[in-house]
């Protein structure tokens, strides 16, 4: 899968926003990251759609916004409305994500699902047909510049042998202290889209920054087929 580079904005300087944006867009960026956090399901309060409808007037890339939020459902509305390609929901906020997930894409829109870290992967297994895209969080969500946890790329494994036996194509996305070494680890495992925000935004040069990220991404070792067949699958 190829790989892309998904900025966050929850680290950029919000005074210099658009200014930001497109400076990462102008270095290849794939898509703009935008975490909406409601204060609940995450101990931290962030962005809503208005800030969405902004980005949406200073830049052609996807947004990808994750709804780190209690009632997904209710919200996801005034994002699409908003401008937003693409957008991703927790696996424990809704009873029947594989309805959500379908009323995402009879919008045209791309849908994906995300897992906490203490969230066994088990819970989303049976659950890869009907999204495009699943996230793996490598830190505890609400807050930037946490530490990377990295027992939590055996899940994104586990997602790509199951999509190899389905003969499915996903994206599998990361979250969570990316940077040049991360990055490497999380490639390994099978990750194709990584979310940086404080490597990127908050270097001396986003630029290079995220040149950087793309580079090492791109020259890592994707070693879930060997993982594949010591399971004889």
């Amino acid at each position: 899968m190829q790989v892309k580079i998904a900025p966050s904005i929850l680290a950029a300087d919000f005074a210099r926003l658009g200014e930001e944006v497109r400076t990462v867009e102008a270095a290849g960026a794939d898509l703009i990251h935008v975490d909406v956090m409601d204060g609940h399901f995450v101990p931290n309060l962030s962005m809503g759609p208005v800030v969405v409808e902004a980005l949406r007037r200073v830049t052609r890339l996807p947004l990808d916004v994750h709804l780190m939020i209690e009632d997904p459902a209710k919200y996801m509305g005034a994002f699409i409305e908003a401008g937003a390609h693409h957008i991703t929901f927790h696996v424990e906020t809704v009873e029947e994500p594989a309805a959500l997930a379908a009323d995402l894409h009879a919008r045209g829109l791309g849908a994906g699902l995300s897992l906490n870290p203490e969230t066994p992967v088990d819970r989303v297994l049976d659950l890869i047909p009907h999204f495009d895209m699943i996230l793996v969080m490598t830190v505890h969500p609400g807050f930037g510049g946490q530490s990377f946890l990295g027992e939590n790329l055996e899940k994104a494994r586990r997602i790509r042998e199951r999509e190899s036996r389905s003969g499915l194509r996903l994206d599998v996305e990361v979250d969570g202290g990316i940077d040049t070494r991360t990055v490497s680890l999380a490639r390994s495992a099978g990750c194709n889209v990584f979310v940086a925000g404080n490597s990127i935004f908050r270097s001396s040069d986003p630029k290079e920054a995220l040149r950087a990220l793309r580079t090492v991404a791109q020259k890592a070792d994707w070693k879930f087929p060997e993982a594949c067949a010591s399971r004889g699958e």
